[in-house]
């Protein structure tokens, strides 16, 4: 397989002879099968996901005690429609309310120096430069809505994420943050009552908790589900750190539960090119070297 870097060009003649140029980008030599995150990245992200989970139930089992945000004799809170509702019990844990807040209040601090390890390593490391968003994110992020919508054909290029991933990774320690201040305020009112009054009092502090809360499950629950219809073989690359690149969403031109196989590893190297007009031309040929043709069979009517 040719080891010509992401970004070179190939040419195909277009439908009036013209030759539009296209990225190849066909896998570095060495790429497949190495290692693709740390292990203190890896070792976080499982730690993380635990605390998550656990505070998660175990806050549930909090609400459960009183399943509403107004205070009682008060009118109904008017931005919670399920009001006395209380969650299911299979989405508890801890089995009661000093259980609850046993494992709640044990995970946060687990989930607080988990967070300051991962974020100062990635600092350290310059990794948050991956993550952090910049100007041009929004037309990324347009693009890659477009190639999920089947309103564009080709899998935008990207680095190790693509735009929506890091954003979602970028957003998660945001909100995570925003989740414990918004707890301390519940927990301390009292001690902390000048940042229980940051957030609009008491009430609004547990309202704000839990929104929090709901925007981390969200996103979560999405990075869970894209990792499975898109990309599973990245489960690896937080395992034992391996990655083959050339079964990346970007190689396989994958969308959610399209072309997940490994048949489809390289699709963008073995011949999906682009016309002129930025058409892909279905089976427009290729050398053995991963680069587009331009004989009589790809070459179009010359005028």
């Amino acid at each position: 397989m040719s080891t010509a870097l992401p970004g070179a060009s190939a040419a195909v003649d277009g439908p009036a002879g013209r030759r539009a140029a296209r990225p190849t980008h066909v896998l570095p030599a060495g790429a497949r099968g190495k290692a693709r995150n740390h292990p203190v990245v890896r070792v976080t992200h499982w730690i993380a996901a635990v605390a998550i989970v656990v505070m998660v139930g175990s806050g549930l089992q909090i609400f459960n005690a009183y399943p509403s945000f107004h205070r009682k004799g008060e009118p109904p809170f008017p931005l919670w429609p399920f009001e006395g509702h209380p969650a299911p019990h299979w989405a508890t844990f801890g089995g009661w309310l000093a259980g609850g807040r046993m494992w709640h209040f044990a995970m946060m601090w687990v989930l607080v120096a988990n967070a300051l390890v991962y974020l100062g390593f990635v600092y350290l490391r310059g990794g948050w430069r991956d993550l952090v968003p910049v100007r041009g994110d929004p037309r990324d992020a347009w693009q890659m809505a477009q190639f999920y919508l089947y309103l564009r054909p080709d899998h935008p290029l990207q680095g190790k994420h693509n735009v929506m991933q890091k954003l979602t990774y970028f957003s998660l320690p945001v909100f995570a943050a925003l989740i414990v201040l918004s707890g301390l305020a519940i927990w301390k009112p009292v001690t902390l009552g000048w940042l229980t009054a940051l957030w609009g009092g008491y009430v609004w502090a547990r309202w704000w908790h839990f929104v929090f809360t709901l925007v981390v499950v969200a996103l979560a629950a999405a990075h869970v589900f894209m990792v499975f219809a898109v990309d599973p073989y990245a489960i690896r690359s937080m395992t034992s750190g391996g990655y083959d690149a050339s079964l990346s969403p970007e190689e396989r031109n994958a969308r959610p539960f399209y072309h997940l196989l490994p048949r489809y590893r390289d699709w963008r190297a073995r011949g999906r090119v682009h016309d002129a007009a930025g058409r892909v031309v279905p089976d427009a040929p290729v050398d053995g070297t991963g680069h587009a043709g331009v004989g009589p069979a790809a070459a179009g009517p010359v005028g």
